[in-house]
């Protein structure tokens, strides 16, 4: 049984600014919780016992260790069988995710197959079912695979009839991909992986910085002939690694997911809300009153986070509002996240939109296509379309903004 699982933490993020500006972009909120939270649930509940942390970076190992701390938690809120532990890898640097994996292997002493995956990935995927395959084809490495469209983001791989990969290209233009089979970044990998980095053409990749899974280690691996397989993943996987794909992910998953896995029950219709306490059960209750009443209008699904206030006649469909939001009156939001702490004023509008944590958006502003970071300030009389707003940025008040990066003079990175 697979026991230990890998996770790689770091990295810029740039492709999902601002709003890992200042976040570690596994702590970005999403669906309420932090992303990175949503796969370590799914890893608990497929029978990992220890997930290791490769977090490179102070600020993305203080936010980590802040929220996830060892890992106990996640038993008593989930109501899993057994405890999860988390630990994290010492502070060195990495050369890519290829080396977190080797340095954690190496320091933690682990000699068992591990798996390994994204920290800003979501799937529905059984990891025990790609290790039961694993171990039957005697893998040295064996991935998981989706099928795409677009294939100029992701690694390709070839493959044979028992899915044995006999070619892995990094990003090709169309024209030139062997197949449409993704590398969805979850792999099995035993432990004599260390082994391979320790001498030949292992060492050399390392000694030459080139330690990605994707670009180096695994195009080295199918080239050496080690038997590195496919797994087809049939149940979703999704990259959230720009807003559009936030945003698809997110509406995917309010249909599909587990409502016990959202912390959440349903108040009325498609309507999910959050919190177990008296007060939660109120607002619940206050909110299912208020659609019958057509006070409120929800279309679609939709999660409402703990101690959430929305004002009269507001309109939302297919998206999330965030832990203490305060909502006015006559707004609408469409295919949209509204982070925890943020205000809204009166008569707004947010449509396929992410606003960022504690933002303050004035009255009577349209928001578009876009998305806000945390602590920024929207004024009123505000039009806001296909826009970057950078975190503590402010938006003057009758602005009309199209396709257009607010940022400050600098930008500090982490």
């Amino acid at each position: 049984m697979l026991r230990v699982a890998v996770v790689p933490v770091g990295g810029e993020a740039v492709r999902l600014r601002p709003l890992t500006i200042e976040t570690s972009k596994s702590m970005v909120r999403f669906l309420n919780k932090p992303l990175l939270e949503l796969a370590l649930l799914r890893l608990a509940r497929s029978g990992i016992k220890e997930v290791y942390l490769g977090v490179r970076g102070y600020y993305n190992y203080k936010d980590l260790f802040d929220y996830f701390r060892e890992g106990y938690w996640f038993k008593e809120r989930y109501s899993l069988r057994e405890d999860l532990r988390i630990r994290y890898m010492p502070r060195y640097d990495t050369l890519g995710n290829a080396d977190a994996v080797r340095i954690i292997m190496e320091y933690y002493e682990i000699k068992e197959p591990v798996v390994v995956i994204q920290g800003d990935n979501l799937f529905d995927l059984d990891v025990q079912e790609v290790f039961k395959e694993h171990s039957r084809k005697n893998a040295f490495m064996t991935i998981g695979l989706k099928e795409v469209e677009d294939v100029r983001e992701f690694g390709v791989a070839e493959v044979c009839e028992d899915l044995r990969i006999r070619r892995f290209v990094e990003k090709p233009r169309p024209e030139e991909a062997p197949s449409k089979l993704a590398n969805t970044g979850i792999y099995v990998i035993n432990a004599e992986i260390v082994d391979f980095f320790r001498e030949g053409e292992g060492r050399k990749l390392l000694k030459e910085g080139r330690m990605d899974f994707g670009s180096d280690v695994i195009p080295k691996l199918v080239e050496l002939g080690f038997p590195v397989y496919g797994y087809l993943v049939s149940g979703y996987w999704f990259d959230v690694g720009t807003p559009e794909r936030y945003l698809k992910a997110m509406i995917y998953l309010l249909y599909n997911m587990r409502v016990e896995d959202l912390e959440a029950k349903e108040i009325y219709g498609g309507v999910l809300g959050m919190g177990k306490s008296k007060m939660s059960q109120n607002l619940h209750e206050t909110i299912r009153r208020r659609i019958l009443e057509k006070d409120l209008i929800f279309v679609g699904k939709a999660l409402v986070g703990r101690h959430v206030s929305i004002g009269s006649k507001c309109y939302v469909e297919d998206s999330t509002i965030d832990n203490y939001v305060v909502v006015g009156n006559r707004c609408e939001i469409v295919r949209s996240a509204v982070m925890d702490r943020v205000r809204i004023g009166d008569r707004v509008r947010i449509v396929d939109s992410i606003i960022g944590r504690h933002a303050l958006i004035g009255s009577n502003t349209t928001i578009i296509n876009s998305v806000i970071g945390d602590n920024s300030v929207i004024g009123d009389n505000v039009r806001l379309v296909n826009v970057r707003v950078w975190p503590h940025e402010q938006v003057s008040s009758n602005a009309a903004i199209e396709n257009y990066v607010v940022r400050p003079h600098y930008t500090q990175q982490y």
